[in-house]
């Protein structure tokens, strides 16, 4: 793993949490991108070499949905860069890590992704990202 690519953290509006977050770092996002794949609206900003991912539900029964309301409003994983995400992966699995799809998929930002079960992570959600290479 290379470093941290960003954390992600569950708002249950997201233009709310985009003023909050626009002040509290003095700067505006940088894009915004709906997956339909996980259910999700997104806003990215970077500060420096530091990324913030707000994740709105845009399905009431989806995964940042059910998020919020077992936990509230809050940190939902840190995502990790790495250069190539199918060997980590396998490394990962063979070191006991339970991984959340056996593939990789399409993610937000240009972004391969993965995620790590939290059962196996003292109970923190871990992605995995690698950027999509044209």
């Amino acid at each position: 793993m290379k470093n941290v690519e960003h954390i992600g953290i569950a708002v249950e509006e997201l233009e709310a949490a985009e003023r909050l977050f626009s002040s509290l770092l003095n700067a505006q996002p940088y894009k915004r991108e709906t997956v339909a794949s996980e259910g999700v609206l997104t806003s990215f900003f970077q500060v420096n070499q530091t990324k913030i991912e707000l994740l709105q539900s845009t399905d009431p029964e989806g995964v940042i949905a059910r998020f919020i309301e077992k936990k509230g409003e809050g940190v939902h994983h840190v995502a990790f860069e790495v250069d190539d995400i199918v060997l980590e992966m396998e490394r990962l699995k063979k070191e006991g890590f339970a991984l959340l799809s056996e593939t990789p998929k399409p993610g937000a930002d240009n972004k391969l992704v993965c995620f790590l079960h939290p059962k196996t992570t003292n109970g923190m959600l871990i992605e995995l990202c690698q950027e999509i290479k044209p």
